[in-house]
């Protein structure tokens, strides 16, 4: 028996509206964008993270830059993560700042670097023009910059499906869908507008809050939007990265805000890492009561030596008050951080099993 042609019609606009809405159900779960990143042929994934840089070459920034350069050579890097504090001492002033150039293109040369950067806004950048980071005009510029408030990171190999819809036999509509099996998800946070005193207590500095008010709803916003995509997640591994310190022994040390909101969303989507900058050290410290391992890459250039507090030895992997950076190389099963002086020296290195956990 065969369906009358409105019948038919009807039928498979039906269909049709379910396969754009099983497509569509990557993006529609939560507010943040989404961008993909492939991994290598063989299934893994390698790269350096840098925080605290921007001034112009200066405090070391060059040399920090001349090894993230040999060592993202060495390791063939997909790309680098960025932990920000992007443009000192007061962000950009605007779209057309030298120091953009000054800071950044005509610092990280070395061919191994000319790959994405994935960038967060820190509390320095908050103190210029935050929309010309967030300008598309900027990556014209340079077509490596990629900044936003919050955002997701997918990598993983890619994939292709082939989506076939039948009404009565008789084929109607046939879809390739690439998509990646993502084995590592980072969830990039825009930390700073969760601080207090920058709002009741600035001193001298003046921020830019145009997008972030009103504050609260802001806050609530962004906090759903990353429960909702952890929760969603279902990838081997998942990362944080922020500006400011959760758990640091550094000048900076514990930022309260973040304790009191964001930990707990991030203990109890099982978070494998959490990644920051803000206090200039490198830093490594492995949560007693989770398995968060929290680590500081802020020495991309100024750093502050021995500023540093009194913390746990049993949580307290690592600490080194110089300049440096970070990488990290990920498989499905395995991830290996390494920390680096403005040598090429390694200082510190953590292997992480998802079997067992963390072993040193």
């Amino acid at each position: 028996m065969a369906f009358p042609s409105s019948r038919r019609t009807i039928h498979i606009s039906v269909l049709l509206i379910s396969a754009w809405l099983w497509l569509s159900s990557e993006s529609s779960v939560a507010e943040l964008q989404r961008f993909q990143h492939p991994v290598k042929p063989n299934g893994s994934l390698s790269f350096l993270v840098v925080g605290d840089w921007g001034r112009k070459g200066l405090y070391n920034q060059s040399k920090v830059a001349f090894q993230m350069g040999l060592v993202g050579q060495k390791l063939d890097i997909d790309f680098v993560i960025s932990t920000g504090d992007n443009f000192y001492e007061d962000g950009l002033t605007g779209v057309d700042d030298p120091a953009f150039n000054q800071s950044f293109t005509a610092i990280y040369t070395a061919p191994s670097l000319k790959k994405q950067w994935y960038n967060v806004l820190g509390n320095h950048d908050y103190r210029g023009d935050v929309e010309a980071q967030l300008s598309p005009i900027l990556r014209e510029k340079d077509k490596r910059w990629l900044c936003l408030r919050s955002f997701i990171l997918k990598a993983g190999k890619e994939n292709c499906s082939i989506l076939t819809f039948s009404v009565l036999n008789s084929s109607i509509l046939t879809t390739v869908v690439m998509s990646l099996a993502e084995f590592v998800e980072f969830f990039f946070v825009d930390t700073t507008p969760f601080v207090d005193k920058y709002f009741t207590d600035p001193g001298d500095d003046v921020y830019d809050w145009k997008g972030v008010s009103p504050r609260e709803d802001y806050l609530s916003n962004l906090l759903k939007d990353v429960d909702a995509a952890l929760k969603k997640s279902n990838a081997k591994w998942k990362i944080v990265v922020g500006h400011h310190t959760i758990k640091s022994a550094g000048h900076h040390g514990v930022t309260k805000e973040l304790v009191e909101q964001l930990v707990p969303i991030l203990e109890a989507n099982s978070v494998d890492m959490y990644i920051n900058g803000h206090d200039h050290c490198l830093e490594h410290i492995s949560d007693k009561n989770s398995q968060i391992q929290y680590l500081t890459t802020g020495g991309g250039s100024k750093a502050w030596k021995d500023d540093v507090h009194r913390w746990d030895p049993k949580e307290l992997k690592f600490y080194y008050d110089g300049q440096g950076f970070m990488s990290m190389q990920m498989t499905q099963r395995k991830a290996h951080i390494a920390f680096y002086d403005i040598y090429g020296k390694v200082l510190h290195t953590w292997n992480i099993s998802k079997e067992l956990h963390s072993d040193a």
